[in-house]
């Protein structure tokens, strides 16, 4: 059972420089409310109630200020600092302390998921015990992303960053669950060409020993990788289309928390007050 989740939210977002040269990228909005609301959403839609966020240093006070410690929302909320990018796989061994020998699940700080059947797909996937599972999606263009091939009976044979060939068009997305040995993996790991430990190196360790596993993300759901403008903005006018014609929130924080009974009707009026006069509190209303 996985009862723990990391977001690893730090990088430097040069593919949306100047933006990020004063503000970390998951703190620029995406529609109505910063992109760290959504991967937060995803792990409190899993029933994560324990989330460790890994921020760039210096960055620390920002995160805060729109996500004090996660008592409003029921949750809790660590924060720990990244001197440098090191790769994916350094979200475990900078947690080390965190994870505490127990499961823990992972989203990068820039991913956006969407989906019908999304809720009841990670409760699934949070029921892990042993090895590691990924997530995947169909992409028109699996040259730009890690692909990972399966056979007949879904078991993943073959794992490729950005081939050059075809391989499978079904792209490794930024969310992932591991069992306890994902500490120990990721110190073994080697740094590859460009100097960072790599996701799928890390992957590979778990499929080597026969204990990787992989769920699809039906053609109903979304995935959307937010690493440069064009996408930052093609999620945001996905979020404002959705949001706006069916008239709920994505990533609605306070909602996910007040259906889970985590919080009361009472820290909805504080969370009214903390937003101020804004479109997000007139949809908080309406949850009263």
């Amino acid at each position: 059972m996985i009862k723990k989740g990391i977001i690893l939210s730090g990088g430097m977002g040069t593919r949306m420089s100047p933006l990020t040269k004063a503000v970390n990228k998951q703190l620029l909005p995406i529609y109505d409310k910063p992109l760290i609301f959504y991967p937060l959403s995803i792990l409190m839609l899993s029933n994560i109630k324990d989330i460790l966020i890994i921020v760039n240093k210096g960055q620390l006070n920002q995160y805060k200020k729109i996500l004090p410690n996660g008592k409003n929302f029921g949750i809790k909320i660590t924060y720990l600092e990244q001197s440098s990018p090191r790769g994916l796989p350094d979200a475990f061994i900078i947690g080390e302390k965190f994870i505490n020998g127990e499961n823990v699940a992972l989203i990068l700080g820039d991913n956006f998921f969407y989906g019908q059947n999304l809720t009841s797909q990670l409760q699934k996937n949070t029921k892990l015990n042993k090895g590691a599972k990924i997530i995947l999606h169909r992409v028109r263009k699996p040259e730009n992303y890690g692909v990972a091939k399966l056979n007949n009976k879904k078991k993943v044979i073959a794992i490729k960053e950005k081939p050059k060939k075809f391989v499978s068009d079904l792209a490794v997305t930024g969310l992932y669950f591991f069992d306890k040995n994902v500490v120990n993996y990721a110190k073994k790991l080697k740094p590859s060409k460009r100097g960072e430990l790599e996701i799928v190196d890390l992957i590979n360790l778990y499929k080597k020993k026969g204990h990787l596993s992989a769920d699809l993300i039906g053609r109903g759901g979304a995935w959307l990788d937010t690493g440069s403008i064009e996408d930052f903005y093609k999620t945001s006018a996905f979020v404002s289309a959705i949001e706006n014609r069916q008239g709920f929130k994505i990533a609605c924080l306070e909602e996910i928390a007040l259906n889970s009974k985590w919080i009361k009707k009472n820290n909805i009026l504080d969370a009214i007050k903390f937003y101020g006069n804004c479109e997000y509190s007139n949809y908080l209303k309406k949850l009263l």
